[in-house]
């Protein structure tokens, strides 16, 4: 007998998205800082202490944003959990008809929704209200910490390789090498991202490399602008 297996990424939901949203943001942010202080002819070692100082408020930044962000999520979810328990309660009847009603629309006869309702209900009635009323399923479900560290570990990581680049490049070749080395690793991350997400892989890597290279430019000019070497 042959068995059906199916590989699903939708588990990867929550850690996924702050791991690239934060290795993304640390490449871009640092790679872009770099070459605006350089472009302004600031000396390599104002560069690297200008790099290092934005890859540590950079990841700080990064894990408050997160943690707070995803814990107003999770108040959110668990609000709603709370009514829907205490509905579930006082109003069983109501939350019945209520969930049979979101079958109803869903395809299933009259009938078999409230027969599919009664079981779910009889088996876990709040898990069947959280995922079917509420939207609310594990793979989504807000994890405040996870997401905070999993920002900020990928945003240090994802800042410390344009700063490794402007350690070695030579000043003359500084800018220039910073730039094509993080489009590089843009490109990179932006291909595992959409590997590990299941989607077109070329569409990662040209989206982010994209906005990489505007995030650049637009500092570059800036530097250049404001070109005054800082001591």
């Amino acid at each position: 007998m042959l068995r059906h297996s199916e590989s699903h990424r939708s588990h990867r939901i929550g850690w996924l998205r702050a791991a690239v949203l934060g290795a993304n943001d640390g490449i871009v942010s640092t790679a872009s800082l770099v070459i605006g202080v350089a472009a302004a002819q600031a000396s390599q070692e104002t560069i690297l202490l200008t790099g290092v100082a934005g890859l540590v408020s950079g990841a700080m930044s990064m894990a408050a944003g997160e943690y707070v962000s995803v814990s107003s999520q999770s108040d959110t979810e668990n609000a709603d959990l709370a009514r829907e328990k205490e509905e579930l309660a006082t109003q069983p009847e109501h939350e019945l008809e209520e969930l049979t009603g979101i079958y109803v629309k869903r395809g299933l006869t009259s009938d078999l929704a409230k027969q599919v309702a009664l079981q779910l209900t009889a088996h876990d009635a709040l898990g069947a209200h959280a995922r079917d009323e509420l939207g609310i399923i594990e793979a989504t479900n807000a994890k405040p910490v996870q997401a905070a560290l999993a920002s900020a570990g990928t945003f240090a990581v994802g800042a410390l390789l344009p700063l490794l680049v402007a350690w070695f490049a030579s000043e003359t070749k500084l800018v220039l090498s910073v730039a094509v080395m993080s489009l590089a690793f843009l490109a990179l991350l932006g291909g595992l991202a959409a590997k590990a997400g299941g989607a077109s892989i070329w569409q990662g890597t040209a989206r982010v490399t994209f906005w990489g290279a505007l995030a650049m430019l637009a500092t570059a000019g800036v530097g250049s602008l404001f070109g005054v070497a800082i001591a």
